[in-house]
């Protein structure tokens, strides 16, 4: 029976290098799969989460600014007299 046993020592053995340089091959495919990613990503020149979410502080910032700057000019204009398509037309573009 010793025999036996070494063979399935042996084999055992074998099969846990086995996995172990398979999991290797895993991680080394992963980390070439990332890079290749990372970079067509970079290539493309595609915005980051960061620049979108400045980007739509800016526009939400800007048309603020844009809405209250249409009523100065609509109370204005109702100051004035001249009740004219200049308000409208600003709020309209908005």
């Amino acid at each position: 029976m010793p025999p036996s046993n070494r063979l399935f020592d042996d084999l055992a053995r074998l099969m846990t290098d086995a996995a172990g340089a398979a999991q290797g091959v895993r991680r080394e495919a992963e980390t070439v799969v990332k890079a290749q990613v990372e970079r067509l990503v970079r290539d493309l020149d595609i915005a980051s989460r960061e620049e979108l979410d400045v980007l739509r502080d800016l526009v939400t910032n800007l048309r603020t600014q844009n809405e209250a700057l249409a009523a100065r000019v609509a109370a204005l204009e109702a100051k004035s007299g001249t009740a004219g398509a200049g308000a409208a037309g600003l709020s309209e573009v908005v």
